[in-house]
C-alpha cells in the first residue's frame, strides 16, 4: 500500500509517496510535517486503489477552492477514470506518468504575478515547463527582490531550456545580476551572448556603474566603440553614470562633446544632470553651476536639487541656499523640513532585507526588536565610540532632545538588520542588505566604522544605488 500525504499550498496540493510517520520539509515553508494516512476520498486515495506497491507515485494535483481549473485538470480528471477502470498495471503507469507531467502545468504566470517567486522556482525546479514570458518575469522578480541565490537557480532553469541563447533573457539576465551586486557573473552571460544587441552592452555598462565599478564600465565603452556598434543617447546616459562612479572629470566633457560633434546626438536633461553628478561627486562646485548656467534651456527642478545636495554634501553653504531657492521657486513640494515647517503627511516605513542562509528577513522601523539583536547593537555602539563614531542628530527630524535623538539613530532599520545579520551568520560572511529608502548620513558613517570593527563586507543597496562598506571605506566615496 503506498503511502500519501497532501500538501496545501496557494491552493495546490501535492501528494508525495514517503514512508508514514517520517518527516518531510515543505519545499514552500520552512517548517517539517509529520506524514499520516489522510482519510480516504475519491478525489484523493481511491484513485490509486489499483496502483501496486511497486507503482511510483509522484505527485497528484487535486482541486481545493482556490485552484485554477483549465482544460488540463480536465485530462487530469480523465486519466483518474481510466485508472480506476483499468487492470493493466503497465497501463496504469503509464498513466500515472502522464498525470504527473500534466499537473506540474501550472499557471506559473499567474503566481508570478501574484509575487510568489520562490513557488514558481519551486515548481520549475520539479519539472513545470516554464514559458518565455515565465522566464523573464522571474529574472525581473528576482533583481527587484536583490535575490541573488533565486536568481542563480532560475539561470540554471534557464541553461536547460530552449530559450537558453534568447537576447532578451540574456539581457534580463545581466540586469539581475548587476542589480544583485554581482558583476562577474553579469560579464560571463555578456562574454557567452552570441546574440550581443545594444542593449546588451547598456546594461552591462550600467551594471558597473551603480556597483562602483565605473573603470570597468568605461573600458567596456570603449570595447563596444571598437566593435563599430554606433552609440545612442542612452548609450551616453550610462557612459556618464560610469564617469559619475570612477568620478572621471576629464572623460565625461570628452565623452560629451563626442556625443555632440562625432554622433550628432543633442544632449537632453538627462545628460546635462549626468555631467553635473560627475562634477558634483569630485566636488568642483563651481564648474558644475557654470555649466548650469550655460545650458541651452532652462534648468529643471532635479538640476538644482542635484546642485543643492552636492553642496550640502561638500559644505557650500551659499550654493546650497541659491540652489535650494531655485528650486523651490520650480517644486515648492521640495522644502527640506527641518527649515520650513510642513502639516505632518504620511511617511513611507523604511524597510530592509537582508538574505542569509538561503532566507530573507525583513525590518521595519516600526517594529519591536529581539533583545538579542539590541543587545548586539549596544556592543557595537560601544566599539564605534571608540573609533570615533559622533551620532549626527541633523538626521533626526523629531522634537526631542539631544540624547533621545541619539538614541533614535540606533534603531534605524538597516542598522538593526546588520545586527541580526552578524549574529546569524558566519563570522567574516558578507551580509546584503536591501533598504528601500535613501540611507541616511548617519547610519552610512556608522556603517563604515562597523565594517571596519566586524573585518566584514557589508552591502546596502538603498533607493539610489550600491553601498560596498569595507575596511572602513564605502565604494560611493561619500556621494549618493
Amino acid at each position: 500500500m503506498v503511502s500519501l500525504v497532501s500538501l496545501h499550498s496557494a491552493g495546490n496540493s501535492m501528494i508525495i509517496s514517503p514512508p508514514l510517520n517520517s518527516k518531510i520539509s515543505n519545499p514552500y515553508s520552512s517548517h517539517s510535517l509529520t506524514l499520516r494516512s489522510p482519510p480516504c476520498s475519491k478525489s484523493l486515495c481511491c484513485a490509486y486503489a489499483n496502483a501496486t506497491p511497486n507503482s511510483r507515485v509522484h505527485r497528484h494535483r487535486i482541486l481545493t477552492p482556490n485552484t485554477r481549473f483549465n482544460e488540463k485538470d480536465r485530462n487530469h480528471s480523465s486519466n483518474e477514470q481510466k485508472l480506476n477502470t483499468s487492470d493493466n498495471q503497465d497501463e496504469n503507469e503509464l498513466l500515472l506518468g502522464e498525470t504527473h507531467l500534466e499537473n506540474l502545468d501550472v499557471d506559473l504566470m499567474g503566481l508570478c504575478e501574484e509575487g510568489k517567486v520562490e513557488e514558481v522556482i519551486a515548481y520549475v525546479g520539479q519539472g513545470a515547463p516554464a514559458s518565455y514570458h515565465v522566464f523573464g518575469a522571474l529574472l525581473d522578480s528576482c533583481g527587484n527582490l536583490r535575490s541573488l541565490e533565486m536568481g542563480k537557480r532560475v539561470h540554471e532553469f534557464l541553461r536547460k531550456s530552449t530559450f537558453v541563447s534568447d537576447s532578451e533573457l540574456n539581457n534580463k539576465l545581466i540586469q539581475m545580476y548587476g542589480k544583485c551586486n554581482n558583476t562577474r557573473n553579469a560579464r560571463k552571460v555578456f562574454d557567452q551572448m552570441r546574440g550581443r544587441n545594444l542593449s546588451s552592452w547598456h546594461l552591462m555598462i550600467n551594471g558597473y556603474a551603480e556597483n562602483g565599478q565605473g573603470n570597468d564600465g568605461l573600458s567596456l565603452f570603449e570595447q563596444m566603440r571598437k566593435t563599430g556598434i554606433p552609440p545612442n543617447e542612452e548609450t551616453f546616459v550610462v557612459v556618464f553614470a560610469a564617469c559619475a562612479s570612477a568620478e572621471a572629470v576629464k572623460e565625461v566633457f570628452t565623452y560629451f562633446d563626442m556625443m555632440k560633434n562625432e554622433h550628432g546626438i543633442v544632449p537632453g536633461i538627462e545628460h546635462y544632470l549626468g555631467v553635473i553628478e560627475v562634477l558634483g561627486r569630485a566636488g568642483h562646485l563651481h564648474e558644475a553651476k557654470e555649466f548650469v548656467e550655460r545650458m541651452p534651456f532652462d534648468p529643471t527642478a532635479e538640476v538644482w536639487e542635484a546642485l543643492m545636495n552636492f553642496s550640502r554634501i561638500h559644505g557650500d553653504i551659499e550654493l546650497e541656499d541659491r540652489a535650494e531657492e531655485l528650486l523651490l521657486d520650480l517644486d515648492p513640494s521640495k522644502t527640506i523640513a527641518d527649515k520650513i515647517p510642513l502639516p505632518p503627511r504620511k511617511k513611507q516605513s523604511a524597510t530592509n532585507m537582508i538574505e542569509a542562509k538561503n532566507r530573507v528577513s525583513e525590518y521595519r522601523c516600526t517594529e519591536l526588536y529581539k533583545d538579542e539583536e539590541y543587545e548586539k547593537k549596544k556592543g557595537l555602539n560601544g566599539q564605534m565610540r571608540v573609533a570615533g563614531y559622533v551620532p549626527d542628530t541633523r538626521y533626526v527630524l523629531h522634537d526631542i532632545d539631544e540624547e533621545e535623538k541619539e538614541k533614535a539613530l540606533q534603531y534605524h532599520s538597516e542598522r538593526l538588520a546588520i545586527a541580526y545579520g552578524l549574529i546569524s551568520t558566519p563570522a567574516r560572511m558578507p551580509l546584503r542588505i536591501i533598504k528601500n529608502l535613501r540611507i541616511c548620513g548617519d547610519c552610512h558613517n556608522a556603517i563604515k566604522i562597523m565594517s571596519n570593527i566586524v573585518g566584514r563586507e557589508l552591502i546596502v543597496r538603498d533607493n539610489k544605488r550600491f553601498h560596498h562598506f569595507r575596511d572602513g571605506k564605502c565604494s560611493c566615496g561619500d556621494y549618493w
